[in-house]
Formats: structure tokens, sequence, C-alpha cells
């Protein structure tokens, strides 16, 4: 039996397949949330909580996963408490009282200035939403933890999905809407620019990377990604073809539109070397999404 695990932020997407597959390789896992019953409440942004949780427990592992994934400046102060204050909570509580955690802590491909390159852990910042602003702050909290002899790892994620993701993102909408239209809805879905290139990762695969960097104590930051662009018009065209659907019947072209970036892909050469690479396509993630299975 492996050790015990804190999970914050386990109702995401993330933590319900991270909490999963350290089950089932043995950790014994207390997730955290600030509403859902069934684990444990407190909030990341309360210094005593997380202090309290980290002392008595003794975790192996700690995942900080709590945000909201939103880049509008409206969230600017929620995603500092729970990004930058949740950070430093965790890492201060680790410091002081159980030097031997692991600490993961999530950063973003949002955070990175994006010239059209794939980009890789060393490449430079820039602070373009309130957002990338806490995840910056994030990543220099555990820079400096990590000069202080705590094990403060950074994996920098890159757009992945699940069945469990929420229809306020994009790709989910486009799975929701196909659907519906599929089973006879009239609705047209209004969408801005499709030529737009992300990645179109499976969340399950993604955790599995994060665990992956932090089994060994050698390199400590590294982009978790599928480094494989795809455009928003190509995941369009999985989700209604699923059904013999031509999207452009469907979509209604919002004119106007200014994507925060062309092009968001990463070079996951470093995580690829430690032993982990994505296994699911695009295509493979549009049939997971629009058949879910229980």
């Amino acid at each position: 039996m492996n050790g015990s695990v804190i999970i914050f932020g386990v109702n995401g997407q993330d933590g319900f397949y991270l909490k999963s597959h350290l089950e089932q390789i043995g950790y014994r896992v207390t997730g955290i949330s600030r509403s859902v019953k069934g684990y444990v409440t407190g909030d990341v942004s309360d210094f005593s909580f997380v202090q309290n949780q980290i002392k008595s427990l003794q975790p192996e592992l700690v995942f900080h996963l709590a945000a909201k994934s939103t880049t509008r400046h409206e969230d600017i102060f929620e995603n500092h408490t729970t990004i930058s204050t949740g950070t430093l909570n965790i890492l201060e509580s680790v410091y002081k009282h159980s030097p031997h955690t692991k600490v993961f802590i999530t950063g973003s491909g949002v955070q990175f200035k994006s010239i059209g390159e794939a980009i890789k852990e060393t490449d430079g910042f820039e602070a373009l939403s309130g957002y990338s602003v806490a995840r910056i702050q994030s990543v220099y909290a555990a820079r400096y933890y990590r000069t202080l002899g705590v094990s403060a790892y950074v994996g920098y994620l890159f757009h992945h999905e699940s069945p469990l993701r929420k229809e306020n993102h994009i790709n989910q909408r486009i799975v929701q809407v196909a659907k519906r239209i599929a089973g006879g809805s009239k609705e047209k879905l209004p969408i801005g620019d499709v030529s737009v290139i992300k990645e179109f990762g499976y969340a399950k695969d993604i955790v599995a990377g994060m665990v992956t960097l932090l089994s060994q104590n050698k390199v400590f930051e590294a982009c978790i990604g599928t480094g494989i662009g795809h455009s928003i018009e190509e995941w369009l065209s999985c989700c209604f073809g699923h059904f013999d659907l031509d999207w452009r019947n469907h979509v209604e072209l919002v004119s106007g539109f200014k994507s925060e970036y062309a092009k968001l892909v990463s070079n996951p050469a470093t995580i690829n070397k430690l032993g982990w690479r994505a296994t699911t396509d695009i295509h493979s993630l549009a049939q997971i999404m629009l058949e879910p299975t229980a």
C-alpha cells in the first residue's frame, strides 16, 4: 500500500480521474471540496484549514487542482484566492509540518507567451488574463519554496476534456449541441473562430502524467499535453460527423470574435522522457464524450 494523498479541488474533472487513478495504484486519497458532499469540506484559501489537514494527515502527495476554470476578468479575485493563495497555503503548510510531502501545483498553457510554436516549460510567461496572473504567481511560489527544500512540482496542463466537462466550455458545448441536433433539435450553435488550434487531450490520460511527474526527483516542471494540435473545425467535424451531420448546416459563425490565441500546443518532450505519453487521439476522445460509459 502506498501512502496518503490530499487532492484540493477533487470535485472537478481532473480531481475525479486523479482520485480514481491513485486509488487504483494503492494510495489512500482524501478529497477536499468547498461544496460537494461526500468529500472533506474546506477551502484551500483558508490557511488554518489547509495547515490542519496537512499537519494531521502527513500526506505523501498533495495535488492543488482547485480553480475556477475561466479567464474572465470578473473572476480575478476568486482566481487569486483559490489559485495563488491556495498555493501559498499548501506550500507553507508542507514546509512547516510535512517536509517529506511532494506537492503538485497546476500550471496552464495559457500562462505562456504564445507565438504559434509548441510551448515547452522553459518558455517565458505572459499575463493576458487574471487567471494567467494567478498561475504565474503560483509557479514563482513553487520555485521559491523549492529553494527551502520543499518538493514543489509544476505540471503545465493544456486543453483536455472528458464527459465530466461542463457545457460552458466550448468543446463540451459542441458535443452536447451535436447530440441534441441528432435527436431532432433545430437549434443553431453560435461559435467564433473555428480555425483556432489547440490540444484535445483526455483528462484520464493527463492525470496519469501528473503522477508520473511526481514519481521522480530530478524534473520539477513539465508541460503535460498531447503535443498534437487540432482546429476547432476538426472537433466540429468529429462530433457532428459521428451522427452523419455536416457541422456547417448547424453552426452560426460569430463575426468580430477574437480568440486569446491562434495556436496553443505543448512540447511534451520532457514528460515523455519520464515515461508518460498521451494515448487518446481526437477521434477517440469524441467517441468517449459523445457516448460516455458509466
